[in-house]
């Protein structure tokens, strides 16, 4: 197998190359550096600190050995992303007349500005801790930008006090852009916050030289560390946890590359790191906030040409009673190439029919501004009865949906967080209508359900590429709401018909489709699996395909991130190749399929939220569900999957040696032609 670390930082080499296309706008090249950076600081911030631990409690010398190569690998992949942005994505801006000035390259005039500038708006908000036995070492928060100075002066402290730390508050922008009348006609000029502060730090100290300095940043352990079963509200635990969040143990320590060998070891020795946490980079230590320059940058021409997601009017005319739609069949949405207003107006309706009487969502990420939430809120004030399904343990979301359970207690909602040591990962949201039978019957309820690959986010589902699914069918639909009967009264769940759950039969599940695909080759018939997620690290079920490939069963794997399984290995994998999608959105969809013979009963094509990871197998809750008609199951086939096997444009071939190898850019690419397909 590969490591999942180094196919963690493989991926995000895969995402490095887009900065380097000529094909791709340039600020939105741009964007691929800062989303590295932004992968890199999660990497650090939640896999490397249990990776770290595992190296310091164990004396395996092999386990050693691949820690080393991880950390030689992300410092390589660092080093590599700053000659990017340095020798390629920067020079290229400036020649388009975007440029970021250093303190040497700026004119008197632009020189005078930036100081009024740092005079007025930064040095009233800068605090210079000197450090001494009265002033130990301040608190420094996860990722945030602070400065070191050695000082030297005749001050009677000065002997005492020869090492200044400076804090930058996180209020101030990162990115300014200088008055255009300040600049040459056509160009625009901005500088970073650091290069303004370095050109003034003489001055926060009057008295006082600086003798040497250095930008400094530090990555923290930011999991969330929850002990459920000693706790009697989660909420209030959680809320507690993200004060101290921002001081766990150090992971690693980021400096500029000129910073001086006396500085930097005082930085280690005061976070207890050792050397190879030591980053030096060419640049800002911090090129995530290079994002505002992306939208302070009035280049329309440099960014990807806009695209409007089309509405599914064969499918659901716009307008049209959604459930009167719903009764006639499935209806299926692939996002972000079709529009997620759907979904919105699915919920919308619900909540001004009277005839519905109750409404269930889960929620895992939806964002700090939410239609969807405004939805279920209003329901509520209609009368009708809302129970949310609210994950609080959602990465770095937090204190969003901590907010959104105290917003949607306070109108009287029925707000759950699921099971006690799994996270509620499943897409669900489930619609229950009262509907007349007609002559004398009395009125039967119906249910109607949309169930997703992706979260309940309307901006996110611009960026990312996710199938979700309208429906009104009653055995799955039934299913659903006998979910939500499990995760709100914690009763074990009936037998589900359609359904497929994690943690309790998604795994086994799975493993049996593999053995299935893998007995029909042994008899004679030809067998087929196609999967499509975003990773694959799962022990069990990567034994799994290698039995199915030894059994000679042709295997398709299009995962976005990292993949522990090496394809073509004699004997073991040679039926399997895997690739890689690397694109302008995200691809987040879950798609198995799996054909073990010539009928058509013979094949079975599941949407998940779920990726073959053992967390989500055996520590999550998720859902996959079938796509019965055969239809939309041949249209999820020719959108979700062969469009992908098929990319020549932004596809990477896995080798077996576990590096990744880029198709040659022929044509357009897989999600150009749904682009083209669905936009409007």
């Amino acid at each position: 197998m590969i490591d999942r670390e180094l196919s963690l930082l493989a991926f995000n080499r895969r995402v490095l190359a887009q900065a380097t296309r000529s094909d791709v706008p340039l600020l939105e090249r741009l964007r691929y550096v800062t989303i590295v950076s932004s992968n890199l600081d999660e990497f650090f911030e939640v896999r490397f600190p249990d990776y770290l631990e595992i190296v310091r409690t164990t004396g395996d010398e092999a386990t050693h050995r691949t820690f080393a190569t991880v950390s030689r690998e992300a410092h390589d992949l660092i080093d590599e992303q700053y000659r990017v942005l340095n020798e390629q994505v920067m020079p290229a801006l400036a020649e388009r007349g975007i440029r970021i000035l250093n303190h040497a390259e700026r004119s008197a005039p632009q020189r005078r500005w930036v100081a009024q500038f740092f005079e007025s708006q930064v040095r009233p908000l800068l605090v210079p801790v000197a450090l001494d036995p009265a002033h130990p070492f301040p608190l420094v928060a996860n990722k945030s930008l602070n400065f070191i100075l050695r000082l030297t002066g005749d001050d009677v402290h000065a002997a005492a006090a020869a090492v200044v730390i400076v804090k930058v508050p996180r209020s101030l922008p990162r990115v300014i852009r200088l008055p255009d009348r300040l600049m040459p006609l056509g160009e625009q000029g901005f500088v970073l916050l650091t290069s303004v502060i370095r050109a003034h730090l003489d001055t926060l100290l009057p008295g006082r030289q600086v003798q040497s300095f250095s930008q400094f940043r530090v990555t923290r352990d930011s999991d969330l560390d929850v002990d459920e079963d000693e706790m009697t509200n989660l909420r209030q635990a959680l809320r507690s946890g993200l004060t101290t969040r921002q001081y766990g143990q150090a992971i690693r320590l980021e400096v500029v590359s000129s910073c001086p060998p006396e500085l930097s070891a005082l930085l280690l020795e005061q976070f207890a790191l050792p050397a190879p946490a030591l980053y030096r980079v060419n640049g800002p230590v911090n090129l995530v906030r290079l994002n505002e320059l992306i939208e302070l940058a009035e280049a329309p021409a440099l960014r990807f040409a806009p695209f409007q997601p089309g509405w599914p009017a064969h499918d659901l005319p716009f307008g049209a009673p959604v459930f009167a739609r719903l009764r006639r069949g499935d209806v299926l949405l692939h996002h972000p190439f079709q529009s997620f207003e759907p979904v919105v107006e699915f919920l919308r309706q619900a909540v001004n029919d009277p005839q519905v009487l109750a409404i269930r969502q889960t929620v895992y990420r939806t964002g700090n501004q939410s239609v969807i939430m405004d939805l279920l809120m209003e329901a509520v004030r209609r009368g009708k009865e809302v129970t949310v399904v609210l994950e609080l343990k959602a990465r770095f979301d937090e204190e969003a949906n901590i907010n959104w359970a105290e917003r949607l207690e306070s109108v009287g909602a029925q707000v759950v967080y699921g099971m006690v040591g799994l996270k509620t990962h499943a897409k669900m949201l489930l619609v229950t209508r009262r509907e007349p039978r007609g002559g004398r019957r009395a009125p039967a309820l119906r249910r109607y359900a949309h169930l997703s690959t992706g979260n309940y986010n309307p901006r996110t589902a611009r960026l990312y590429t996710d199938v979700s699914m309208l429906s009104a069918d009653p055995v799955l639909t039934a299913d659903v709401e006998a979910v939500f009967l499990m995760l709100s009264s914690l009763a074990a769940p009936r037998s589900l018909r359609r359904l497929l759950t994690a943690p309790d039969h998604l795994h086994e599940a799975m493993l049996h489709l593999l053995r299935r695909c893998a007995q029909a080759t042994r008899a004679g018939w030809p067998a087929r699996v196609v999967l499509k997620f975003n990773t694959l690290t799962d022990p069990a079920l990567v034994d799994g395909l290698v039995e199915a490939s030894r059994a000679g069963v042709v295997i398709d794997l299009i995962i976005r991130g990292a993949c522990t399984l090496r394809p073509g290995v004699p004997g073991l994998t040679e039926t399997v190749r895997v690739r890689s999608i690397v694109g302008r959105f995200l691809e987040h969809s879950r798609v198995f399929y799996f054909r073990w013979g010539p009928a058509q009963d013979d094949e079975l094509l599941y949407l998940s939220s779920a990726d073959w990871m053992s967390r989500n197998m055996l520590r999550r809750v998720e859902v996959a569900w079938p796509v019965s008609d055969p239809a939309l199951r041949q249209r999820v086939i020719d959108e979700c999957l062969v469009p992908y096997l098929h990319d020549r444009q932004d596809a990477w071939e896995l080798q077996t040696d576990g590096s990744y190898l880029a198709a040659a850019n022929e044509g357009p690419g897989a999600q150009q032609a749904l682009m083209a397909l669905h936009g409007q």
